[in-house]
């Protein structure tokens, strides 16, 4: 018979040298996510839960061989209570590793405080650039992009191939939408183009008449927006007539699925990029897709696919571990190393800063059998968050901003 006393010294010799306890094999892997219920960004918060919660149910609640225990929170789509949102989630609940948040400005929010802790973070939405660039943090890593990547096989795509030469930007005015159109910009002013004005509309604006006046009379307009802003964007600027006369090119998030099937014709024709699309073909893909339809009713898209990508970084990682979580190192450089080849996406591999390597699609918004789709007309292979410049001198320039890049 073994004493209290020499089971816990056998348990503790176990863990020490690497083996994991039956006892620990059955505690439950806790897995905190924080995502949006409310607010214009709500519907990919939204969108973002469905894509783990399916992940989770597809491995009956169980990876690696352990179950798993999901908690979710709330931030309000607010920057302070996304940090407290995250410091219950370690601190009560216990959780092991964090997956989300939606917004850029909730990662920036939350990022030290989990570096601080330790924490695992496993990003699958928010694109805030710097976290994988000059603000590194050791327990981050990404399974989206950064919110430029897209952006920039775009903006040398429509400067060298549809060959517009004035663009007008509009964009959500906070970090991820100024991101997003600095990419652009780099881009397309490097291959020729010009950026003729930038428009910044207010996140929870209602009526973008005053700042659909002043885009004038470009080749085309680039629009960044996320959530339902798109859906009211593409909506009020088919009233003011301009659908049809001056083309439009977006952001992945502009005409995303999730907002995609509330749309109508005003979408029809938009060029954008992107790191999916539910139109891909190969069967991981159709699998994803069907199953998304039936729990949902609607196509995935960047909120969804994001989110299901982080579960398989998460679980490539575990598997590597023999599920050992608890060993915080051992793991985060297993998450580290990820490359994944199962993706209904497509494949990617992580780089030394944390980000995705990943095909970029360019993708042409169309109806298909009753259904508005974004149909892949163009894939950039193994596109680098610092697209084809060399890190160092991408690192040295100032992060995209509202005012970064000037005209180049």
């Amino acid at each position: 018979m073994i004493s209290r006393r020499g089971f816990l010294g056998a348990t503790a010799a176990a863990v020490s040298y690497g083996a994991l306890p039956a006892m620990a094999q059955q505690q439950p892997i806790r897995i905190g996510m924080l995502t949006i219920k409310s607010g214009a960004l709500s519907a990919g918060g939204r969108q973002m839960e469905d894509g783990f919660r399916l992940f989770l149910r597809e491995r009956a609640e169980r990876i690696a061989g352990r179950p798993v225990e999901f908690i979710v929170a709330d931030t309000g789509g607010q920057p302070a209570l996304a940090k407290t949102r995250a410091q219950e989630l370690v601190q009560r609940s216990g959780v092991q590793v964090v997956v989300g948040p939606v917004a850029a400005f909730e990662a920036l929010a939350i990022n030290d405080y989990l570096q601080e802790a330790e924490v695992p973070f496993l990003c699958c939405s928010a694109a805030a650039e710097d976290l994988t660039q000059r603000r590194q943090n050791p327990w981050f890593v990404r399974t989206s992009s950064t919110s430029a990547q897209p952006c920039h096989p775009l903006g040398d795509y429509v400067a060298r191939e549809l060959k517009y030469k004035e663009i007008v930007a509009i964009a959500d005015d906070f970090a991820f939408g100024q991101e997003q159109t600095s990419g652009f910009q780099r881009t397309f002013e490097a291959a020729g183009g010009t950026l003729v004005k930038k428009l910044w509309a207010p996140l929870n604006v209602a009526d973008y008449g005053s700042y659909i006046s002043q885009i004038g009379e470009p080749d085309a307009v680039f629009a960044a927006f996320a959530g339902a802003n798109g859906l009211r964007f593409l909506r009020q600027y088919s009233e003011y007539g301009l659908k049809g006369k001056i083309p439009l090119v977006g952001s992945m998030t502009t005409v995303d699925e999730g907002v995609l099937h509330s749309m109508g014709d005003e979408a029809i024709g938009i060029i954008s990029a992107g790191w999916y699309s539910a139109a891909l073909p190969g069967e991981a893909n159709e699998r994803f897709v069907a199953a998304l339809r039936k729990q949902t009713g609607v196509d995935p898209g960047f909120y969804s696919e994001g989110a299901y990508s982080a579960g398989l970084a998460l679980e490539h990682a575990l598997k590597a571990v023999d599920g050992k979580i608890e060993d915080k190192q051992a793991f985060m450089n297993a998450l580290r190393k990820v490359d994944i080849k199962d993706d209904p996406r497509g494949p990617w591999r992580l780089d030394s800063y944390g980000n995705p390597i990943e095909n970029i699609y360019i993708r042409k918004t169309e109806r298909r059998d009753g259904r508005l789709m974004n149909t892949v007309i163009k894939t950039y292979e193994n596109v680098s968050q610092f697209w084809t410049y060399k890190p160092e001198a991408f690192l040295a320039a100032p992060v995209y901003s509202r005012n970064e890049p000037t005209k180049l």
